[in-house]
């Protein structure tokens, strides 16, 4: 392949204009350097030129010690060439190899191009957030566009002395299924309270609107996207949002907008679960959810609001058949809270993986535990026929269902008697997350605080999260199973692993992964720069295995975590071997933090 060719197909070159590209062809030279040659020393007095392997592969070297082996496509050379010194590493060529030879010179001119600079003097965490918006889908412009968009009348209030017939007399004039209360703060009246806190509990017309109302308003920034929008409405369950700018209320904004924004929203599958009177009555509840994801993926969203948009259905699913169950069971003889933990704890599934749930009630007696082992029991088997697998270790409501007393008994024991078995609950477990009932669980996040003072537990949850490696080989090349590489296994493990390490450090009651590396920065358990670097390498990771796994869905295979190295671009390729590096470069840390390998 011809230079004219080659170079446009590989970065940083691929974002050159037509006439510099031709400035750098005028000026290049290829050279051919065998195998164990070396292409620069740390002794020369000087760089002066910018290299990119056209075939074969260089090895860089310090001291003996292997850095970095880089294959077709890949640049070195810039390092000294921007600090104006002898070169930092010694390049050798790990194989027969042609190189294109650029002059000092034609690179100095081409750093004035700012998309080109960038490349080189952006760090790995702004390179894979590039990487993850480059290779996505166009925008469609739905999910990005400001919420206010869809606005198309002013808010309509009432004070809070009105009475509810007046509210509805003003809502029915002005066509609106929502009211606005004055005062401080403000407050909403909606159709649905009408029904329900009125008509359904027999109240008279002369109710004054402050005794039917919602207080305080939720708002959000006229500016917001569309998306954080339908991430608002599904994580707190109303159908109504008040936009503001400053002081001033702009509008309002109901599900309904959303849906009429979007054939595939949130918000439509949300209104059929929220209506689902049986599992039975739901029979593609799986489809529809691989099909919203599929729109949001193609819609640009980041990885990680994604897995948050669809926990928030999941917990709508659950809590909807808890509350059907509920009602042919009876009242719950006492407060509960249905738990998620794993990926759904954390908020970050994306298409359907199976169930992770338990089950926490308030008292400890006769009467609870069989109540609550057939609400399990019925739940659990309403989520399967849905189309949410079981769990294959069987982490599930219908085996973990105990009072709040054995449950911190059980936490208290897993930070105090670190096993195999009890490190596995506790890496699950920790993760949790209530969805549905009034059942206070702080006394469990109290324990989980108290992991901090417990170093020997520290030091065994840090040799489980190292229990999983980057598939990095000696030479720092990807090790690839069948062609194939494990993005779980390889890379979201470990990042997950890690950030609940670092949070429990800091005492970090944070849930998902992204919340706990930031966090993590801000106690001091983690540098902020490998917080960034940890987060932006999770999120590029889950975008290319949701990228993968949808693939298959449309093609009607099982969705998987093994990504076929053959179907990554070569920029794409670098990316996750970068991702890969920085991961293991933290493990290592880790491991010497806490002395790791004195672990029996």
């Amino acid at each position: 392949m011809e230079p004219d060719v080659f170079l446009p197909r590989h970065p940083p070159f691929d974002r050159l204009q037509p006439n510099l590209l031709e400035r750098v062809l005028e000026r290049l030279e290829v050279t051919y350097v065998p195998r164990g040659e070396a292409v620069m020393r740390r002794s020369d007095p000087e760089n002066r030129n910018l290299f990119v392997v056209r075939k074969g592969a260089v090895r860089l070297e310090r001291d003996g010690l292997l850095l970095q082996v880089l294959e077709e496509g890949e640049v070195f050379g810039y390092p000294s060439l921007l600090a104006g010194g002898p070169p930092s590493t010694d390049v050798v060529a790990e194989e027969d190899s042609l190189l294109f030879r650029i002059p000092g010179d034609v690179f100095h001119r081409l750093m004035e191009e700012r998309e080109f600079a960038d490349f080189f003097v952006a760090g790995l965490a702004s390179r894979l957030r590039r990487a993850a918006q480059s290779e996505s889908p166009l925008l469609s412009g739905d999910l990005s566009t400001p919420v206010a968009d869809l606005v198309t009348r002013a808010a309509v209030f009432v004070r809070p002395e009105a009475t509810v017939a007046e509210a509805a007399r003003a809502m029915t004039r002005e066509g609106v299924s929502s009211i606005l209360v004055s005062g401080r703060p403000l407050g909403i009246v909606t159709d649905r309270d009408l029904r329900r806190r009125v008509l359904a509990r027999g109240r008279p017309a002369d109710t004054p609107v402050s005794r039917v109302m919602s207080r305080p308003l939720r708002t959000l920034p006229a500016g917001t996207a569309v998306f954080e929008a339908l991430v608002a409405m599904l994580e707190n369950s109303i159908h109504h949002l008040a936009l503001v700018e400053g002081d001033e209320v702009l509008g309002v904004v109901t599900d309904s907008d959303l849906l009429r924004h979007h054939h595939r929203s949130p918000i439509y599958l949300l209104s059929r679960v929220e209506k689902m009177e049986s599992a039975e009555t739901f029979p593609d509840y799986s489809g529809q959810l691989s099909g919203m994801v599929e729109v949001l993926f193609r819609g640009s969203l980041d990885a990680v609001e994604i897995g948050r948009i669809v926990s928030s259905v999941n917990d709508a699913a659950a809590s909807r058949l808890l509350r059907l169950t509920e009602r042919e069971l009876g009242e719950p003889p006492c407060a509960y809270a249905w738990i998620v933990f794993g990926s759904e704890g954390r908020r970050e599934q994306a298409l359907l993986t199976d169930q992770d749930n338990a089950l926490v009630y308030a008292d400890d007696s006769d009467e609870a535990r069989r109540y609550f082992a057939d609400l399990a029991e019925r739940v659990v088997g309403g989520l399967i026929r849905l189309g949410i697998p079981p769990c294959p270790g069987g982490f599930m409501a219908d085996r973990w269902h105990h009072p709040l007393a054995v449950w911190l008994e059980r936490f208290s024991g897993w930070l105090g008697e670190p096993e195999p078995q009890a490190l596995i609950d506790a890496a699950n477990f920790f993760d949790f997350r209530s969805v549905h009932g009034e059942l206070s669980l702080a006394p469990l996040d109290e324990v989980i605080a108290e992991a901090r003072s417990q170093r020997s537990f520290l030091a065994h949850m840090a040799k489980n999260a190292l229990e999983f490696r980057p598939p990095i080989g000696l030479f720092r090349q990807i090790r690839e199973r069948s062609g194939a590489v494990d993005l779980k296994r390889g890379g979201i493990i470990p990042v997950v692993s890690l950030a609940r390490l670092f949070a429990l450090e800091g005492q970090v009651l944070a849930r998902s992964t992204v919340d706990r590396l930031a966090a993590a920065a801000a106690a001091g358990s983690l540098s902020a720069e490998g917080a960034e670097t940890l987060s932006e390498a999770f999120r590029f990771l889950l975008r290319l295995r949701l990228g993968h796994q949808l693939e298959a869905v449309r093609e009607g295979r099982p969705a998987d975590n093994s990504v076929p190295l053959d179907d990554l671009s070569h920029l794409t390729r670098r990316h996750l071997k970068e991702a890969f590096l920085a991961i293991r470069e933290i493990q290592e840390a880790v491991s010497l933090r806490y002395g790791t390998a004195m672990l029996g």
